[in-house]
């Protein structure tokens, strides 16, 4: 068993220096703030410039929200962070007999700095450190990253008008789109994800359109070691556009293209060109609300042929008028998978840079070579009480390809089984936000293997529980 602890407890003098800094203690706080905007989960994209006006909302720890630097204010500095503490535990992980249990507690720290230069461009840094204790075997892949620079970029704002503007980003930073099916900066797992490169976006007539070009950042566990990862490129143009003719609709279209020197499927592995071509349908009608996604993805790979696909829905009806608000929702998600490992073309779809937790924090499967449907009930006892409830059962796409981790690892292959179906999945959760800064977030899962898993290999159920106490500012 690693013992992290002495050296976990660096980052607290960093926590503590951030908080004093503020100007701003919780005895100076009015009883009653108005409230200003939430937190958002890409830190980089909050913007408190609204502070200048002197009836602005505000909440307690925002004098560390800006900080102004010359007599007009116009050139200030923003201080804020994140702190997780996660307790995990798993019987009979990817459904092995051993270990019969498994217990991990995971830290996340993360502070960020945001220098704001006459609204005409920003300079952002955030650090991050991330520490695992008592997980047997030690730490995962996405676990541990004691101390590195998660996002450092320089952002010039050339053109900026109301509700449209022109920006360009250049260095680290995170990226995430739509529903965050394909692009994501990963908030479930312990350490997320940033890339190192260049978008630019341009708001104008109601449209949304970035356009970059960007390497993943590689987790490391050390110190000031994490970099590109040259092998892998991405870029893309990703759009979004209210629909006039359906109130409350919203479309998006995007193109992300990918490169992999080290692509890795059932069928084996290669050089990986592929280009994602898609569209998402979302928005609200009355009680009801839909998502809905479509992609076509297109390429080579070990020079032979690519084309996969994927379907995804989420659909819900609110009852407004009911006691606990509840919402009604149903999931139905379906992903292509490889037809013959015998034949050189590939039809396994990618999911990219899926966030980690795409199947709820149990994160066995990720979404390749899969099929699911996934009622879910959503109940509100309170305004900052959210409980639900979820059911979801898998099948494989194509009995051909295996099983995918939600890295996409391949984690049980095909085997020769002629079954499609992988088994069922309940999950209950509770989210509690308690004021503006503290969140409580609890689950508990089963997953039920089924008909491939019991004749591929180890078949046991998985049991797991989470508890969590998120703290923003």
């Amino acid at each position: 068993m690693r013992r992290l602890a002495p050296r976990g407890r660096t980052v607290r003098p960093l926590l503590v220096a951030g908080l004093l800094t503020s100007g701003y203690t919780w005895a100076q706080a009015p009883r009653n703030p108005p409230s200003p905007p939430p937190f958002k989960v890409l830190r980089a994209e909050e913007d408190y410039r609204y502070l200048r006006a002197p009836d602005a909302p505000r909440a307690p720890l925002d004098g560390m929200k800006y900080l102004p630097l010359t007599r007009e204010g116009t050139v200030f500095l923003s201080l804020g962070g994140d702190v997780r503490q996660r307790v995990e535990f798993y019987r009979h992980p990817d459904w092995a007999e051993t270990p019969t249990a498994n217990t991990a507690w995971l830290q996340r720290y993360m502070l960020h700095g945001d220098l704001w230069l006459w609204d005409r461009a920003r300079v952002f840094l955030q650090l991050k450190s991330g520490w695992t204790l008592w997980r047997y075997g030690g730490p995962g892949p996405l676990d541990e990253d004691r101390l590195d620079v998660h996002q450092a970029f320089v952002e010039i704002r050339p053109w900026e008008h109301a509700d449209e503007g022109l920006q360009v980003r250049l260095g680290r930073q995170e990226l995430q789109f739509g529903s965050a099916r394909l692009v994501s900066a990963r908030e479930g797992p312990n350490v997320r994800l940033a890339f190192d490169g260049v978008r630019t976006r341009l708001r104008a007539h109601r449209w949304d359109v970035s356009a970059f070009a960007a390497w993943p950042v590689a987790t490391e566990p050390g110190v000031f070691d994490d970099g590109p990862v040259r092998t892998r490129g991405f870029w893309g143009l990703y759009a979004v556009h209210p629909l006039p003719v359906l109130p409350g609709a919203n479309v998006d279209l995007y193109y992300l293209g990918t490169s992999n020197e080290l692509a890795r499927y059932a069928q084996g592995e290669g050089r990986e060109q592929r280009h994602s071509f898609g569209t998402r349908w979302w928005g609200t009608s009355g009680s009801w609300d839909y998502n809905l996604e479509a992609v076509l993805q297109v390429g080579r790979f070990s020079g032979a042929p690519l084309l996969a696909w994927t379907v995804a829905s989420d659909t819900g009806f609110t009852l407004q008028n009911l006691p606990l608000s509840p919402r009604l929702g149903l999931m139905a998600d379906i992903a292509s998978g490889d037809r013959d490992a015998g034949d050189p073309s590939l039809q396994t779809f990618n999911p990219l840079f899926p966030r980690g937790s795409y199947f709820g924090e149990i994160g066995i499967l990720g979404p390749y070579n899969f099929m699911d449907l996934h009622p879910v009930l959503r109940l509100h006892p309170t305004r900052t009480l959210v409980l639900t409830a979820e059911w979801t059962g898998f099948w494989r796409q194509s009995v051909a390809d295996g099983l995918y981790g939600p890295s996409g690892v391949l984690v049980r292959p095909p085997n020769g089984s002629n079954s499609r179906w992988v088994g069922h999945q309940v999950n209950f959760t509770a989210t509690w936000d308690i004021g503006r800064y503290v969140r409580l977030y609890a689950t508990a899962s089963r997953f039920f293997t089924g008909t491939f898993l019991r004749s591929t290999g180890p078949a046991r159920n998985v049991d797991f529980l989470q508890a969590e106490v998120a703290l923003r500012f």
